[in-house]
């Protein structure tokens, strides 16, 4: 009497063995699959599971042909008759009129893998599914439909309203040097002594790394920019008007995300010009670190690239202004494009902002969108490697949060110190009204 442990499998059990059974070229078919509904073994008549070897047969006679073959036995009838019928009953009593019976229904022993192939496929098996688990902590859940529903909506607001290329970024004004005959203000030409201790406030207070700009043309010529080196402040001026152009451009890339998203459109206008207020400066920068290269240094928006140069020359330096270091720490992190346009969402819908009346409506929004970020990163990033990244990623937008309010002020300090510069700070605050 023959051992079938096969026979006492569960399910599981007998698909992954039928994997292991299986050669290249030889796929295992399910029997109930079949127009004509389950299926029988050709050898016993039990119910079959798939094609083995070339037969539709059951898990038991597909385990007794593969050890057959591989023990080469030649087994002969109690019976001396070698005409046993072999029905799932009587398949045990009779090795040489089973096997017999294997062999006339067209199973081959050239299709049984050897013990080494075997074994391959199954560290291959084993090898997949370490890494299933390891990309899934214990116990996390796949996206809802919603959630994977939120995503795409933002994802396809993202493609439609913001070009890394920068390809419709035209008709910009460039900064000039000044003295190179450009009109300059007055109160820049001869400045007084209180003037001078302005800009020198300003000089410290807003730059304390100098800006430079590279403009390739499509020729294939290269126009450079670097701040004056004399540093007396007045390159602000000179940089405000190519400011404005960039500052604007991006706006309303911004401004039309936020309308393509339907949770936006869904509220008052009212809220939806205050978030956008709140917002716009954020949002830019969420984008803006998409371009950034982190090894150069560089924001490379198509044909334009921007840097900011330490004057010191060293690059802790450097790592002091906050924009930069922000800019660096978010590059560290390797962000999908998924979780860069959830951060957007979550800093666009923020309960907080001033002038806002559906408060508890954009909260609840904020903390489905937050959800939706630590619920992708759970099913698509490797753990424990990436355990905290949410953390570091909502420690991000609060920090950017606080580089925000720091810029108005910056910006509300050059209105007040230099009327001529009212135009060009009009331009900056109004966009988010159009």
């Amino acid at each position: 009497m023959e051992v079938r442990p096969e026979e006492s499998w569960d399910h599981a059990g007998l698909v992954q063995c039928n994997e292991t059974d299986s050669t290249s070229g030889n796929s295992t078919i399910n029997a109930d699959e079949g127009d004509e509904g389950p299926q029988i073994c050709r050898v016993c008549g039990d119910k079959a599971t798939g094609y083995h070897f070339n037969v539709m047969t059951c898990e038991g006679c597909k385990g007794f042909f593969r050890r057959a073959m591989k023990r080469n036995a030649r087994p002969r009838c109690p019976f001396r008759k070698g005409t046993c019928e072999i029905t799932r009953k009587t398949r045990r009593q009779c090795q040489a009129c089973r096997l017999r019976k294997c062999l006339e229904s067209g199973m081959k022993k050239e299709m049984i893998m050897s013990d080494a192939a075997v074994e391959q496929r199954r560290a291959l098996i084993r090898r997949k599914k370490r890494e299933q688990i390891g990309t899934r902590p214990p116990g996390a859940k796949s996206l809802t439909e919603e959630q994977r529903t939120m995503i795409r909506e933002l994802m396809d607001a993202q493609m439609k309203t913001f070009d890394t290329t920068f390809s419709h970024f035209k008709n910009f004004r460039l900064p000039e040097v000044l003295g190179s005959g450009r009109e300059i203000p007055e109160s820049l030409q001869t400045p007084s002594r209180e003037e001078a201790a302005k800009w020198s406030k300003l000089r410290e207070d807003l730059y304390p790394v100098k800006f430079s700009l590279q403009l390739r043309g499509e020729d294939g010529s290269v126009w450079n920019y670097k701040s004056p080196a004399d540093n007396t402040g007045k390159e602000i001026f000179s940089m405000l008007p190519h400011i404005a152009d960039v500052s604007t451009y991006m706006f309303k890339g911004i401004i039309n995300f936020a309308k393509v998203i339907s949770y936006f459109r869904d509220l008052p206008i009212e809220d939806q010009i205050s978030l956008l207020k709140g917002a716009t400066f954020e949002l830019c920068q969420l984008r803006f670190n998409t371009v950034f290269n982190a090894e150069t240094g560089t924001w490379e928006c198509g044909r334009l690239s921007y840097s900011l140069e330490d004057p010191a020359g060293g690059f802790q330096q450097l790592l002091l202004e906050p924009m930069l270091k922000f800019h660096y720490m978010l590059k560290k992190l390797q962000l999908h494009k998924e979780e860069y346009v959830l951060m957007q969402a979550i800093s666009l819908f923020s309960p907080d902002r001033p002038g806002v009346v559906q408060r508890r409506v954009v909260d609840h929004l904020q903390e489905q969108f937050a959800i939706t970020l630590k619920a992708y990163i759970e099913c698509n990033r490797p753990q424990p490697a990436h355990r905290f990244l949410f953390l570091k990623i909502m420690a991000m937008l609060t920090e950017l949060r606080s580089i925000n309010a720091q810029h108005t002020q910056r910006l509300l300090r050059i209105q007040d110190i230099h009327p001529f510069a009212t135009p060009l700070m009009q331009e900056l605050f109004s966009i988010t009204d159009s």
